[in-house]
């Protein structure tokens, strides 16, 4: 039989396998980047309406989510440059799933 890889796994599922099992794989981190991208243009939209608006305590807030948005973002790539990222099949193994029992279950 041939032997399968981390190629095999779908993003989606290694984005699950991300979340329920210990450590973060690369699909589950390129998925996080993806998410503080659209943060970040939504951020900037939101601060360039509230630069519209006459109520300056709105910049004042939207400027604080932008800086706790960014701070949480350098924090993160901080955590997973000292713990590096886990394979996903190191996590399919922590979970006890293997990618020969997944495709058999798709066969049937």
């Amino acid at each position: 039989m041939d032997s399968k890889t981390s190629a095999d796994v779908s993003s989606s599922k290694a984005v699950l396998l991300g979340a329920l099992s210990s450590g973060v794989n690369g699909p589950t981190w390129s998925a996080l980047k993806i998410v503080f991208l659209l943060l970040g243009l939504s951020l900037a939209a939101m601060l360039a309406l509230a630069f519209l608006s006459t109520d300056v305590m709105i910049v004042g807030h939207v400027l604080l989510l932008i800086i706790i948005s960014g701070v949480l973002f350098v924090l993160l790539n901080s955590f997973l440059a000292q713990t590096g990222l886990v394979s996903v099949e190191k996590q399919m193994e922590e979970l006890g799933i293997s990618l020969e029992n997944d495709a058999e279950g798709k066969e049937d």
